[in-house]
């Protein structure tokens, strides 16, 4: 547990992924903002506003990938509009609030809509982690897994380790386990060959960024599952909020990727080169379907409204 007050403790949390997963970077943020503005010294009567403005720039760069932190910012951004200075912080803390109650119920209504791809005896394999732990309620791309499980039915998750913070193998086992939904940790590399066995059903994964076009930014790795799982015929749905898809993003090749440290990779030779991008994009065509708080969506995605 971490208590955020000032702006470079909520910055250096999203940047260090002691808060990630997009929905829970969105709220953070949001809360983070508020809290911030609320205990700067600078921030106080009419200064409230222009400290605003350059708290929101610092906080959406923090990372760029994740559509809905500045998804959040802006929208506090827009009630900040409307206000007058004496109640700007009021509404600024009821909406981050709201954000906060909209992500509870957009977990469970992704739940509600994705058991129509969890029947029971389902084997799901999952990648990072989209879970509670990565949201405000139950989670996003395990959402359907916890309602199901809920509902009595029999579930088995296989969570990719996801190298190399290890999302899967420290997060998404350690939450199902205590739900009590049977739960199995492969290294990523073993992925395509348990996809090939016949020992999965479909695949859920989660998204920091949706393209007009259907294209989706995930945690790196998501890419090589989704091929794997298109050469067995096994469907890989991504599971998102509304707000995760970027209608003002065309394509994948559009998105931002954000590139992590070489000390994530652990010791190295001297003078070794690293490459490491924190999502790749999965493109269209390898996706089965994609799993709202609206229902399954397909793109184009034209109705922008509430996002």
């Amino acid at each position: 547990m971490r208590d955020l007050v000032t702006l470079d403790e909520v910055i250096d949390a999203i940047r260090t992924l002691a808060v990630r997963g997009a929905p829970a970077i969105g709220v953070g943020a949001a809360i983070g903002l508020v809290v911030a503005l609320e205990h700067a010294s600078e921030g106080r009567g009419g200064r409230a506003r222009e400290l605003l403005a350059r708290y929101a720039e610092r906080l959406v760069a923090a990372r760029p990938t994740a559509v809905n932190l500045a998804w959040a910012v802006n929208r506090l951004l827009v009630v900040a509009g409307g206000a007058p200075d004496e109640a700007l912080l009021g509404a600024l803390r009821a909406d981050a609030e709201a954000i906060r109650a909209e992500d509870v119920a957009m977990c469970d209504a992704i739940g509600r809509f994705g058991l129509e791809i969890i029947p029971d005896g389902a084997r799901v394999l999952t990648h990072c982690n989209a879970g509670a732990l990565a949201t405000a309620g139950i989670g996003t791309a395990l959402a359907p897994v916890h309602v199901a499980h809920q509902e009595g039915r029999r579930v088995q998750v296989y969570a990719d380790e996801t190298r190399p913070l290890r999302q899967g193998a420290r997060l998404t086992a350690w939450e199902l386990q205590r739900a009590g939904i049977p739960v199995t940790v492969l290294p990523d590399g073993a992925a395509a060959s348990l996809l090939r066995s016949g020992a999965v059903d479909l695949v859920i994964v989660g998204a920091d960024r949706i393209t007009a076009n259907g294209d989706v930014a995930n945690k790196v790795g998501t890419y090589g599952v989704a091929l794997a799982a298109r050469a067995h015929g096994i469907p890989l749905y991504v599971a998102a909020p509304w707000s995760t898809i970027d209608v003002a993003t065309p394509t994948g090749a559009d998105i931002e990727i954000e590139h992590r440290h070489a000390d994530e990779l652990g010791e190295l030779p001297a003078g070794a080169r690293v490459w490491n991008p924190a999502f790749d994009v999965t493109p269209r065509e390898l996706i089965s379907g994609y799993l709202t708080d609206r229902g399954f969506v397909t793109p184009p995605f034209s109705d922008v409204t509430g996002v």
